[in-house]
């Protein structure tokens, strides 16, 4: 379970002042020393992310934030850096102190609720003092209160009670990836370019992901390389309920797979598993209204060393800039990293988000919707600038029939 990737753990962001006992509360749920605890105020300068399992809920990431109430130009860094947090937060425990309910708590409290996020207030030191008057303002908004002090992990049973009632609907019974496209008696064949991106023995994560999201549906999968897909077909006796393929190689396959076979890629699935799959195919068409010198932002949720010919810097910019006839301007950005102001572009690209979580890429999409700019991801344009859309949509009937509406088919 501690090797559950990060982008399938649910995000628990610690929110509250300077030095009141966020970090300690989170060492009292590890029950271990993994955030840095001092009297000094400010000691958390950056997020941190500390992932653990939480029984009985499982695999979770802890985000240790910076005080809400810091001041200086230092701290309207940690500020801002702390409001990122919120992007990928899908449950908060805002923590205060007895007879401390000010200005600061309740705009970190509207924060989360604008953004429908899940909260809990942790009302620690409660060994000093305690104040009942806040906890009944908050029941009348139905929002849990929990007593602790962080300090001694006293209250750290009703805090995981607590969450495990507060945790986002749907969270416990994560979508399937691709196991409900395959089909019954089937077996989906999963085609898997080994390139410079590959780390040398493993498969990147989607494909590790996909595997595992069939065997866990009772399903079987064959992997193969494209080189080696046209002879692995002849090997079936029946033919597969779905291809998946890397998005580089999907000329290639699209090739070799009769017509009539489902097939679509990695980061497509991904569109769906992690984002809103309608909204990424509505934003791929804007590609044709692009013109030399306007501005694409490339957003990569993981921060890997780019390569060569690297797919965000190199590939989707060589495709974009021969599609519009011209040069157009590029800003990437990487991990968590995330422009508050979308309107200098005409188009955002996000990647498959295999690396981050569900309500991450989400609030990237609304963002970019509240600002009219669309948006796409890495799998969705390659199709699209290949000329194999339509059939890489195929296995989504919705989301086909939204590219055919578009494209005026």
């Amino acid at each position: 379970m501690m090797n559950t990737p990060k982008g399938l753990r649910l995000h628990i962001g610690i929110f509250g002042r300077v030095n009141v006992g966020k970090s300690s509360l989170i060492n009292a749920l590890a029950g271990q020393q993994v955030a840095i605890v001092s009297e000094t105020p400010g000691t958390t300068t950056d997020p941190v992310e500390k992932a653990m399992e939480l029984h009985p809920l499982g695999p979770v990431v802890f985000i240790d934030t910076a005080g809400i109430d810091d001041t200086g130009a230092l701290g309207l860094s940690r500020i801002q850096r702390t409001r990122q947090v919120l992007d990928r937060t899908d449950l908060a425990i805002l923590v205060t102190e007895p007879g401390i309910w000010s200005e600061y708590e309740q705009q970190m409290l509207r924060l989360l609720q604008d953004r429908r996020i899940p909260v809990i207030v942790a009302i620690n030191k409660v060994d000093l003092a305690d104040d009942p008057q806040v906890p009944q303002a908050l029941a009348s908004e139905q929002i849990p209160v929990v007593r602790i002090c962080a300090r001694d992990a006293r209250g750290m049973e009703a805090v995981r009670e607590a969450i495990l009632r507060s945790v986002p609907e749907g969270y416990l019974e994560q979508p399937p990836i691709l196991a409900d496209l395959v089909g019954p008696s089937r077996l989906a064949v999963l085609v898997v370019p080994i390139d410079k991106e590959a780390p040398k023995g493993r498969l990147i994560l989607p494909q590790v992901q996909a595997i595992r999201d069939l065997l866990d549906h009772k399903m079987a999968c064959m992997v193969v390389k494209d080189t080696e897909l046209e002879w692995a077909l002849t090997q079936l006796r029946t033919e597969p309920g779905l291809v998946v393929t890397d998005s580089q190689a999907f000329a290639r396959v699209s090739r070799i797979v009769p017509e009539h076979v489902p097939l679509t890629g990695f980061s497509i699935l991904f569109a769906r598993y992690k984002g809103d799959l309608l909204t990424l195919v509505k934003g791929a068409m804007a590609v044709d209204d692009l013109r030399p010198g306007d501005r694409v932002l490339i957003a990569e949720s993981c921060s890997h060393h780019p390569i060569e010919d690297d797919i965000a810097r190199v590939k989707i910019p060589r495709w974009l800039n021969g599609h519009v006839g011209g040069q157009l301007e590029y800003h990437t950005v990487q991990g968590h990293d995330f422009p508050d102001d979308l309107r200098p572009y005409r188009l955002v690209i996000q990647c498959g988000g295999c690396m981050t979580n569900r309500r991450e890429v989400l609030g990237r999409i609304m963002r970019a919707q509240a600002q009219g700019v669309p948006i796409t991801n890495y799998g969705v344009l390659i199709a699209l600038s290949l000329g194999l859309l339509e059939r890489a949509l195929g296995p989504f009937p919705e989301a086909l029939s939204v590219y055919k509406q578009y494209a005026g088919k």
